[in-house]
């Protein structure tokens, strides 16, 4: 197995953990979570979600914490793809946020 193999398989194992929804889906919240871009900076300049915080996947627990610091605040986390999402989604329910959902397919299913 290669190393992006092995990535991608790290990702699918955390959607059996996380809730990923869909744009229409996030369409139907009467009020929008925060919405959290975990690509690098340069990913995030080129183009993102309005109303998105940056903060990278590299990063995100150490940082989180100042965007979202009531871990009931319902946070949508996402990426380019959704892999990055997805472990990112992860990371912060095992950190103990209670609401985080991942965007399925990232900012190209947007």
């Amino acid at each position: 197995m290669n190393r992006s193999d092995a990535f991608v398989q790290l990702a699918n194992d955390a959607r059996r953990r996380i809730r990923e929804i869909t744009p229409a889906e996030l369409a139907k919240f009467k009020q929008l979570p925060l919405i959290v871009d975990v690509r690098e900076k340069d990913e995030f300049i080129k183009g993102h979600i309005e109303g998105a915080k940056n903060i990278s996947r590299g990063v995100l627990e150490q940082k989180v914490c100042q965007i979202a610091p009531d871990l009931s605040t319902p946070v949508l986390v996402y990426c380019a793809g959704g892999n990055r999402g997805a472990l990112a989604a992860d990371r912060l329910q095992k950190m103990g946020y209670q609401n985080v959902f991942s965007l399925k397919g990232g900012l190209s299913g947007w």
